[in-house]
This record gives structure tokens, sequence and C-alpha cells, in this order.
């Protein structure tokens, strides 16, 4: 393609006043021609336009959308982890406080087996 308009240019140069007269004839002939093949195309441009442009605003909103859901559940998912940190040695002190009244109970019930045998024995 380069090769064909460097060949144009060099013509150009080597007969300006011939292709400057078959330019003006060209231009000439087709005018009239022009506006409605351009309108009609330049309607259609502008509605295919109008609707690539309704396209690109529903896509800007719907990113605008959801960066938005995207930060609030992000602050959402901050919120909880400072919550989880928070209740972290709670969770801890419960799960020690467990953890004892099970080794309690079962210290006592250990001993109430003992009354109970010991009742046992008393009644032979």
């Amino acid at each position: 393609m380069s090769e064909s308009l460097w060949k144009s240019e060099v013509a150009e140069e080597a007969q300006p006043e011939e292709r400057a007269e078959e330019r003006s004839a060209e231009y000439a002939a087709e005018a009239p021609a022009e506006p409605r093949a351009e309108s009609s195309a330049l309607t259609l441009s502008v509605d295919e336009f109008s609707a690539l442009e309704d396209r690109v605003q529903r896509t800007v909103n719907l990113v605008k959308q959801e960066r938005q859901a995207r930060a609030a559940a992000e602050e959402r998912a901050a919120q909880a982890e400072d919550k989880l940190r928070e209740q972290a040695p709670l969770a801890e002190r419960l799960q020690a406080e467990v953890s004892a009244l099970r080794g309690e109970r079962e210290t006592v019930r250990q001993r109430v087996e003992r009354l109970l045998a010991q009742l046992d024995a008393l009644e032979l």
C-alpha cells in the first residue's frame, strides 16, 4: 500500500497540472451524489455512535456500581476482621474456662462415685 501511495505522489509531482484538473473534474462530478450518500452514512453512523455511547455509559455505570459494591464488601470484611480481633481474646478465655469447668466436673464426678461407693459399702 505504501508503494502505491508513493507511486501516486511521484505521478502527481510529474504532472501536477493534469492531476489538479482531473481532481477538479472528479470532485465536480461526485459533488451532487456525495451529500445523499454521506447523509445516510452519517445517519447510520450517528445511530451507531449513539448506541455505542449508550453502551459505554452503561458500562461506566456498571463499573462504578461494582467498585462501590467492592468497596462496601471490603469495608464489611475489615469490620468483621476488627470484631474477630476484639473477640479472639474473649474466645480464648471462654475456651480456657470451659476446659477448667470440664476438669472440675470430672473431679466432682469422681468424688460422687467415691461417696456412692462408700454408701454402698455401709449398706451391706
